[in-house]
C-alpha cells in the first residue's frame, strides 16, 4: 500500500468558481448574470481551471518541500522540552567534610525488560556542606524573645519545645554550625511521649528556615517522630538561599518548627513534647535535574571565514529549556563565548551571534544580505578562517515519557563516593515532545498573519505556546467572555503534568512562577499598545461522580470497578480528558449522561444503575450538593476528585 500523500489545498475547479462567484456578488453587486453563458463567468471558470492545475501541482510537493517553503517563511519545528525534577542525593554516612557533585551528574529509572531506563542529567552543581546541631531556642506567639536551651540540653536536662498549652505561632529554634543550603539535614530526637493530642500523620507543625529575607517552608521526609510526639528521627530539606543569620545574639544557620492553626478536622497539641536530646547532621543534597542528557566539548569544525556559514552538531534533537547551548570560537585570546539569538534581523557586523536549529541540530552564522544600493551588510559577526568553532555543552532528550512518578527515579548512572543513592520525592513535570510537521503547518497560518504580533485570541494562544512549548494547554479569553473587560485578555495556562491512568495531583496543575513570568514577558513584547494582558491558571472546579454499576456473570467486580474509575479519571480530566481526548473544553458542563455513556463503555459492564455527580473544591475537598449538570464558568475546567464506584452482581 502506498504512503498517503499529503493533500495542501482540497479546493477544486467548482469550488474556485463558486468562491469567485460571491466575491462578485460582493465587489459587484451591479453584475447580476452569473449564468455561464456570460462572458466574464467563462473568464473565472477559465482562471478556476489554472488555478486547480496549480493545486493539483501542489498537492505533488513532497514534505521535504513543504518543509522548506515553511523555512522560507521563518517557522522552524519546535524541539522537545525535558521534564524537571528535585533529585537528592543520599550519603552513605553523614557529612564529614564538603562533598561536591559535579554537573551532569546522571541518575536514571529502573530498567526492565519493555521499557528503556529514563536518565535525568543535573545542570549545576551541588556542594553537600556538614553541619551539627550548635543551639537550640524556644520562643512562644508573638515574642521576639528566645529562651537559650543549649546548655540545659548539653547536661541532659529536659525541656519543654512549646508553650504549657502549645498555641499557633509556637517555634523551637535549632541552630545549625553552618548554612546548608539545598543539603537535606537529618534531626534526631528523643524526648517524652508528651506532645499528646494530634494525628501523628499529620500534625499542625511546619519546618521553615531562614533564606535572608524570611522564613521560608521546608519539605519534610521520613519523620518518625510522628510531629515529635515521639523519639525518632525526620529529614528536613533545605532551601537553596539557606543563610546565616543573628538571632539573639547568636550566629548560625537557623530552622523552626512552628506549631500552625489547626485545620478542620485535625486535632491540635494538647501538651508540648519534652525534649531531652537532639542531635543534626547533613544526610544528602537535593538539585534540580533535567530529563536530558549533557554532551560536552564537541568540536563542530574550523572557520572557512565567510559569510552564512553553518556546522552540524552530532546529536539532535537539541532541547529547549535545558540550558542553553553553549558555543564557544578560539582565537589569540582564547575560547571566546558566543550569544545564541532566534534570528539575525538586529545583529551587526560586531555581534558575536549565532543561531541554534536544536530540531535538525545545525549552527548557524550571520549572513550578508544585499541593500538596495548594491552594497552588502553583514549581519553577525563571522569567526575568522581557521578558528576552532565547539559547543561547550548542550542536552538532548527530553520527551512526554520523562514525566515519571516520585520515587522513580533510584538509580545511579556512575559511582559516586560517599553516595549511597538518590531518589526524587516529587513527580518530574513538564516533559513535552518535538512538535510534528502537522503541528508546524496548523501553525504556519497563524504566523504568517500575526508576524509576531499579537492581535487574536489565537494569536495570543500560539505565541504563548511558543515562549512555553513545555504548556499542555493555552486558552486565551477576549473582552465579553467572563469577566474580562474590554481592552484585556486573559491568558490560561495548564501546565504539562504527570498522569497515571488520568490521575493527577491538583498541586501540579498550578504553573510556576517563572513559567508564568516567561509568557507574560513574550506577551507583552507582541501584544497591542493599551492591551492588558493577565497570564494565569485557569479555575478548576473539582467533580466527584458516585456511580454504582452492575457487572456480568462470571466477571471479576474488582477488575470492573478498576477500568469504571480509570475511565472517569481519563474522561474527567483538564489535559487527556473530553470528547476527544485533548483535554475538557473549557467551560463545557458536566452532564450525567456523558458520564452514562463513558461507563456503558467499560467492559464486562452489564448495565449503569446510577450516576450522580457532586460539585467539590479541590483544595479543602469540601463536597457539594448533588446535580445533574455541573455549570462550569468560561475560564473553568473540571479536575477529577475522589470518585467512587459501586459494583453489583446479579
Amino acid at each position: 500500500m502506498a504512503l498517503p500523500a499529503p493533500n495542501l489545498d482540497d479546493r477544486r475547479f467548482q469550488d474556485l468558481v463558486d468562491d469567485a462567484k460571491r466575491l462578485v456578488m460582493r465587489r459587484c453587486p451591479e453584475w447580476t448574470d452569473h449564468n455561464v453563458s456570460d462572458p466574464g463567468v467563462t473568464l473565472i471558470e477559465t482562471f478556476a481551471f489554472m488555478t486547480d492545475q496549480l493545486l493539483f501541482r501542489l498537492n505533488r510537493v513532497p514534505d521535504r518541500l513543504y518543509v522548506k517553503f515553511l523555512d522560507l517563511i521563518g517557522l522552524r519545528l519546535l524541539p522537545p522540552t525535558p521534564a524537571c525534577a528535585p533529585v537528592t542525593f543520599w550519603l552513605s554516612a553523614p557529612a564529614s567534610a564538603p562533598l561536591t557533585i559535579s554537573t551532569g551528574t546522571s541518575a536514571a529509572t529502573v530498567r526492565s525488560e519493555s521499557t528503556e531506563a529514563v536518565v535525568f542529567s543535573t545542570l549545576e552543581e551541588l556542594v553537600v556542606q556538614p553541619c551539627s546541631l550548635l543551639g537550640v531556642r524556644t520562643a512562644p506567639a508573638g515574642d521576639d524573645r528566645t529562651t537559650d536551651h543549649a546548655e540545659p540540653l548539653r547536661m541532659g536536662v529536659p525541656f519543654q519545645a512549646f508553650g504549657a498549652v502549645p498555641a499557633p505561632g509556637d517555634a523551637l529554634y535549632l541552630g545549625l554550625t553552618d548554612p546548608v543550603p539545598s543539603c537535606a539535614v537529618r534531626i534526631d530526637f528523643r524526648g517524652e511521649v508528651d506532645g499528646v493530642g494530634v494525628d501523628p500523620t499529620n500534625p499542625p507543625l511546619r519546618w521553615e528556615a531562614w533564606d535572608g529575607q524570611s522564613w521560608v517552608r521546608c519539605d519534610v521526609s521520613d519523620d518518625t517522630t510522628g510531629g515529635l510526639n515521639g523519639n525518632g528521627t525526620l529529614v528536613v530539606h533545605l532551601p537553596a538561599a539557606h543563610a546565616a543569620s543573628v538571632l539573639d545574639g547568636e550566629r548560625a544557620g537557623w530552622l523552626r518548627a512552628r506549631v500552625l492553626e489547626s485545620e478542620e478536622g485535625q486535632p491540635a497539641y494538647s501538651s508540648p513534647p519534652v525534649v531531652q536530646a537532639l542531635a543534626a547532621c547533613t544526610v544528602g543534597g537535593t538539585v534540580s535535574a533535567v530529563h536530558a542528557e549533557v554532551v560536552e566539548n564537541e568540536l563542530l569544525g574550523n572557520s572557512e571565514g565567510v559569510a552564512g556559514q553553518w556546522f552540524g552538531v552530532a546529536r539532535s534533537p537539541l532541547l529547549a529549556g535545558a540550558g542553553s547551548a553553549v558555543l564557544e570560537v578560539s582565537d589569540e585570546d582564547g575560547w571566546q563565548e558566543w550569544q545564541q539569538v532566534e534570528h539575525f534581523a538586529a545583529s551587526g557586523p560586531d555581534d558575536r551571534h549565532f543561531l541554534l536549529d536544536a530540531v535538525i541540530g545545525t549552527v548557524h552564522f550571520g549572513p550578508a544580505v544585499r541593500e538596495p544600493d548594491g552594497g552588502l551588510r553583514q549581519c553577525g559577526a563571522i569567526p575568522a578562517t581557521g578558528e576552532t568553532i565547539r559547543l561547550r555543552r548542550y542536552a538532548i532528550g527530553g520527551g512526554v515519557h520523562g514525566n515519571v512518578g516520585s520515587g522513580a527515579i533510584s538509580t545511579l548512572k556512575s559511582s559516586i563516593p560517599f553516595v549511597a543513592g538518590v531518589s526524587n520525592r516529587e513527580h518530574a513535570q513538564g516533559g513535552v515532545d518535538g512538535e510534528t510537521l502537522e503541528q508546524a503547518k496548523a501553525r504556519a497560518s497563524v504566523l504568517l498573519r500575526t508576524r509576531s504580533r499579537a492581535v487574536t485570541a489565537e494569536d495570543y494562544e500560539s505565541l504563548a505556546k511558543e515562549a512555553a512549548p513545555e504548556v499542555a494547554r493555552v486558552r486565551c479569553m477576549t473582552a465579553g467572555e467572563g469577566d474580562v473587560t474590554a481592552g484585556s485578555v486573559r491568558v490560561l495556562v495548564v501546565p504539562a503534568a504527570p498522569q497515571e491512568d488520568g490521575r493527577l495531583r491538583f498541586e501540579d496543575l498550578v504553573p510556576t512562577e517563572g513559567l508564568l513570568g516567561r509568557i507574560t514577558d513574550r506577551l507583552d513584547e507582541v501584544r497591542l499598545i493599551g492591551t492588558r494582558v493577565a497570564v494565569e491558571p485557569p479555575l478548576y472546579r473539582g467533580v466527584t461522580v458516585v456511580a454504582t454499576v452492575v457487572a456480568r456473570p462470571r466477571v471479576d467486580p474488582d477488575r470492573v470497578r478498576r477500568d469504571a474509575l480509570d475511565a472517569l479519571y481519563r474522561f474527567l480530566s483538564p489535559i487527556g480528558g473530553g470528547q476527544r481526548g485533548t483535554g475538557w473544553e473549557f467551560g463545557r458542563a458536566v452532564q450525567a449522561g456523558a458520564v452514562f455513556g463513558v461507563l456503558q463503555e467499560v467492559r464486562g459492564l452489564e448495565l449503569v444503575e446510577d450516576v450522580r455527580l457532586f460539585g467539590a473544591n479541590p483544595i479543602t475537598g469540601e463536597r457539594g450538593a448533588q446535580t445533574a449538570r455541573l455549570e462550569l464558568e468560561p475560564n473553568s475546567l473540571v479536575f477529577s476528585f475522589g470518585h467512587q464506584v459501586r459494583v453489583e452482581r446479579r
